[in-house]
């Protein structure tokens, strides 16, 4: 995927997630990858689509599968017709809205976590930087101690879809935060990662979607999705209410394209209200 496909780091591992799921499920099937049929791909995307409610993330699933078939089937390893058979479901752009929570929201899920327990002092830094700097997951795990420079004051973020590393200004309030963690509550430890588990073995952490989604559960925080993506669709939405311009903002959560970044032009409903019971004097 990586070499002859050109995909991200990011692209990769999400296709191996997919991989995973559908392997686990043929697993229980004790049967050959040569024995498998199409009617095997049609079984798993049914069942994976009625646990799935958005049809974007059966369509990723089959073009994941789709791809693997396909390599799967010049090597020899099942039937070569097996991936030209597997279609996933029609989806529309920006057939949604991104999901996110309110501002005010996320502030108290900020303040939930200003306690003096070591998960908290950790996790409060990760979410600041979920919600400041809008940084998806992958990109706050590959952080590393020497992307913060102290005597810039900049945060050095190796973007996931750019292929770059991006600059940003350290916060005070960031900045204060990840202190606090790497002097109170970081392990020793010979990992350069930023983030780490609390407890032995220390190793760098590799799951951050309870940081958020256990949190805002008990808050009684209400919306569609509780993971880290949320709080960077919470950051884009705060962007728009503020007036920032969509080219900026595409930049500050690290878009490749406009197109990426549109969306986030609908959230801000209380203008596009305004706009539309605006009075043109008669004109039509």
């Amino acid at each position: 995927m990586e070499k002859e496909r050109g995909f991200t780091l990011a692209t990769v591992v999400q296709h191996c997630g997919y991989l995973k799921h559908f392997f686990l499920w043929y697993g229980t099937l004790a049967r050959p990858v040569s024995a498998l049929g199409l009617d095997d791909i049609d079984a798993f995307l049914t069942g994976y689509g009625a646990r799935c409610t958005a049809r974007k993330s059966v369509k990723s699933m089959a073009g994941a599968l789709r791809a693997f078939f396909k390599y799967a089937g010049s090597r020899g390893l099942c039937r070569a017709s097996i991936a030209e058979g597997i279609h996933g479901p029609r989806t529309f752009a920006e057939e949604h809205l991104p999901s996110a929570p309110s501002w005010e929201d996320v502030q108290r899920l900020l303040a939930s976590m200003e306690t003096e327990r070591p998960t908290d002092i950790r996790d409060r830094a990760i979410a600041l930087l979920f919600a400041v700097y809008g940084l998806r997951g992958i990109e706050v795990r590959a952080l590393k101690l020497e992307d913060i420079d102290w005597e810039r004051n900049l945060l050095l973020v190796s973007r996931a879809k750019r292929r770059a590393r991006q600059p940003y200004p350290l916060t005070r309030t960031v900045g204060n935060a990840i202190i606090r963690y790497v002097r109170e509550v970081r392990p020793r430890s010979s990992f350069r990662e930023l983030f780490l588990t609390l407890v032995p073995p220390f190793r760098p952490l590799t799951r951050l979607y309870s940081v958020t989604s256990k949190r805002m559960a008990k808050l009684g925080i209400r919306a569609p999705h509780k993971g880290p993506h949320a709080l960077r669709h919470a950051c884009a939405a705060n962007l728009v209410a503020q007036g920032f311009p969509l080219k900026e903002i595409g930049d500050h959560l690290g878009h490749r394209s406009s197109r990426a970044t549109r969306t986030y032009a609908r959230i801000d409903l209380p203008r596009l209200r305004e706009v539309a019971l605006f009075d043109l004097g008669g004109l039509s």
